[in-house]
């Protein structure tokens, strides 16, 4: 049986490596290396961005938020529901359309440097290392999770476990850049769809149907299916303010940014929001039927919950399928992450401040000696799977939400904006999730993310409203994009 998993999951790795060499193939300028080209299909761009927004979070941490609290969590999947909705409508078109035409623009920090013609660079330098900084952790952490989910689904020692799931993604992002982690992303929330469309409905239909397991539910946590059950106004705009953190995820935008034309972002918002409510209403239903299912034995991790049920209600080489759709979870956001951040050493640090002048050949080779670099020290810090680095991931959404987001919307949507003002709301989100997650009581108990979102908002109007007005070519350069 195990050896069946194990052929599966081996499968899987190797067809990654094989969609990393093509687009290696393909890959001729840092443009191609960072945006493939801005060619990316509708299909390919909406599962990309999708699967790299989800992570394991979607299949481990999701399921397991129902199976030890109950449907009360239901407000943090409308609050992303809402947020991505918005994210698609609002941000998207105007962001492929804004970026091509202000100088090409590839990366976050390039696109904010040229909209406000920042001259002194600031901009693009601290959004960088805001970058770099969060990423760093955020992909160590990705591999802890990769790393237990081998060790616990293969008996492997950890550190082996480690070394196995990051030599893959480092090996594919490196080779193929952005369309190497588009294309496989694209499998990967195609593997991650079937998962969590297969999983519930076999379990609904083992545990009697949908009135046997609400019963069985009922029965074993009374208040599983009481979306208000211990839940108050803080409570509810803290799990729906998640939803805000969609507008500032650099990896989510560069997906926007390297769609083929403006006119395909339609198409692929309805792909992508049919998407994303097919696996949450999935990953829901498997964490509620989990407390019927194990309603004698009691999992410890609750996280667990999905890798035990494909363990116990499939063969082997449909588990070792299911398996691998959760690493594929981890695998999708890791490889987005090293992408961004490699293009922030290449575009927005070596280019923008070292050499200038670099050929494209040059900024390629430099990008991927950058994901080297990243992933090695990701590496290092998760080493120990008990690592300390863990502890940032909760706020690394909030972190990039409040420090790029309110910058991002209202350089798509206000002529007034300055440049001293989107820095001053950038330094404000940031400083302000890092300060309000470490308070508690009280207010202080709500979502680092909603203050952080709205104290930079403020920022930016009052700073942007105090100062001098843009000038006169930033002004004319918006209207005729906008136009």
């Amino acid at each position: 049986m195990q050896n069946a998993t194990i052929i599966t999951f081996i499968c899987y790795l190797l067809a990654m490596l094989a969609l990393g060499v093509v687009a290696w193939r393909l890959t001729h300028s840092l443009s191609d290396y960072i945006l493939g080209g801005r060619r990316l299909g509708p299909a390919v761009t909406a599962l990309s961005a999708g699967a790299s927004d989800m992570s394991g979070w979607l299949l481990l941490g999701l399921p397991g938020a129902f199976y030890i609290s109950g449907l009360n969590q239901i407000w943090i999947v409308i609050g992303l529901l809402l947020g991505a909705l918005v994210n698609w409508h609002v941000v998207a078109a105007r962001l492929r359309h804004h970026s091509a035409r202000l100088d090409d623009s590839l990366t976050i920090p390039d696109f904010l440097e040229n909209r406000f013609r920042d001259e002194s660079r600031l901009l693009r330098l601290i959004s960088a290392l805001v970058i770099l900084l969060f990423f760093t952790f955020y992909v160590s952490s990705g591999m802890v999770s990769g790393a237990l989910l081998f060790e616990k689904s293969f008996g492997l020692p950890y550190q082996t476990a480690l070394l196995v799931g990051s030599l893959v993604i480092v090996s594919y992002t490196f080779l193929g850049g952005f369309l190497a982690v588009s294309w496989t992303d694209f499998v990967q929330g195609l593997l991650m769809l079937l998962a969590l469309v297969i999983t519930p409905v076999v379990l609904v239909v083992e545990l009697g149907g949908m009135s046997g397991a609400v019963t069985t539910i009922g029965r074993v946590q009374a208040t599983a299916m009481d979306p208000l059950h211990e839940m108050d106004v803080l409570a509810i705009v803290s799990l729906l303010a998640w939803g805000l953190g969609y507008f500032g995820q650099p990896h989510i935008l560069a997906r926007f940014m390297g769609i083929r034309s403006v006119g395909e972002v339609r198409q692929a918002k309805y792909i992508g929001m049919s998407w994303m409510l097919l696996s949450m209403l999935g990953a829901m239903l498997i964490g509620l039927g989990g407390i019927a299912w194990y309603a004698d034995n009691p999992l410890e991790n609750g996280e667990t919950v999905m890798i035990l049920l494909s363990q116990v209600l499939f063969n082997p080489w449909v588990a070792g399928v299911l398996l691998a759709a959760i690493l594929a979870a981890i695998m999708s956001t890791i490889d987005s992450q090293l992408l961004v951040s490699s293009s922030a050493v290449a575009e927005d640090l070596y280019r923008g401040f070292i050499r200038p002048e670099a050929s494209q050949r040059e900024l390629v080779i430099v990008s991927r000696v950058a994901v080297l670099g990243v992933a090695m020290l990701a590496g290092l810090l998760a080493l120990n799977p008990d690592s300390s680095v863990l502890s940032l991931v909760g706020y690394a959404w909030a972190g990039f939400g409040a420090a790029f987001g309110p910058v991002v919307l209202l350089s798509l949507l206000w002529r007034g904006i300055t440049r001293n003002g989107a820095l001053a709301g950038m330094l404000t989100g940031a400083i302000t999730v890092v300060i309000w997650s470490k308070l508690s009581g009280g207010i202080f108990d709500l979502y680092e993310l909603a203050p952080g979102f709205v104290f930079a908002l403020l920022a930016i109007v009052i700073v942007s409203f105090l100062g001098k007005v843009p000038d006169e070519i930033v002004l004319q350069e918006f209207d005729a994009a906008r136009g």
